[in-house]
């Protein structure tokens, strides 16, 4: 069903970033989806590339530059070993069967997280991907795969500690800024980030990032998120306040003894 937003209703952004709204996606619940219709787990990652392939499509038509996505942290080796390599079959298929329509959408493929413990075959599906839709303009879809965030920010730091000890007097302050350009410089910080699955936590995605970003949650699983939803997460974003530590201008002065 098509959504009222996607016939046609203009955002107005709130993002500091020209291109667009940075959006990142959790995309949780599939295990879950697939259990409650007695399905197997695999089922519901099925189910769940299906949803990715809808937003991906829609995301440009509400405001959304950058889309990044967590298909597979670095906590989910841990599930049993037919479940990843069904993850990783997954993801091979839709590289391979996505690439020409992302290419021709104007998206543009971005793979974040480790690439030393990837399948080969995935990883080449990874590099045929990126390299064919180089010259997408329309949106930037990054999907995280063997991702952990603080990984990230700690190899962030470890690569740029040897410079630092260069300097006369390193300081932590020091130290935080260049990690912080380290991490943002290509993505820069995360507008709004969106979990389903009825979850209400971070599972190390984006940490940094996502400092002052707009948290939305649904319990709606992965599988059954629609491009409604995401204009329902889009539109409540643009109904916040977002004063990163600030207080708005037009804020009444406080007194004391206000309680307030």
């Amino acid at each position: 069903m098509q959504s009222e937003m996607s016939a046609g209703k203009i955002f107005a952004v709130q993002s500091e970033q020209p291109e667009g709204l940075h959006v990142a996606i959790i995309m949780d619940g599939n295990g879950r989806w697939a259990a409650r219709r007695n399905l197997p787990r695999v089922a519901g990652h099925r189910a769940g590339v299906a949803a990715v392939r809808r937003i991906v499509e829609h995301a440009p038509k509400v405001g959304i530059g950058l889309l990044t996505v967590y298909a597979f942290s670095s906590d989910n080796w841990r599930r049993p070993a037919a479940e990843v390599q069904s993850i990783f079959w997954l993801l091979r298929v839709f590289l391979r069967l996505e690439r020409e329509k992302l290419r021709q959408a104007g998206a543009r493929l971005e793979v974040i997280g480790r690439r030393d413990r990837i399948p080969k075959l995935l990883l080449r599906e990874i590099e045929q991907a990126v390299a064919a839709t180089a010259e997408g303009r329309r949106l930037r879809l990054r999907v995280a795969i063997d991702y952990s965030s603080r990984d990230a920010i700690m190899r962030a730091a470890l690569g740029l500690s040897a410079n630092l000890l260069k300097e006369p007097t390193p300081s932590a302050s020091l130290l935080r800024d260049k990690v912080a350009q380290e991490l943002i410089a290509e993505s820069g910080e995360v507008d709004l980030l969106i979990r389903t699955g009825g979850e209400k936590r971070l599972s190390d995605f984006l940490l940094w990032e996502s400092a002052y970003a707009e948290l939305w949650f649904t319990d709606r699983m992965w599988p059954d998120f629609e491009p409604s939803d995401l204009d329902a997460a889009v539109e409540e974003f643009r109904g916040r306040q977002r004063r990163f530590g600030g207080i708005p201008e037009t804020a009444p002065a406080l007194t004391m003894g206000s309680g307030r």
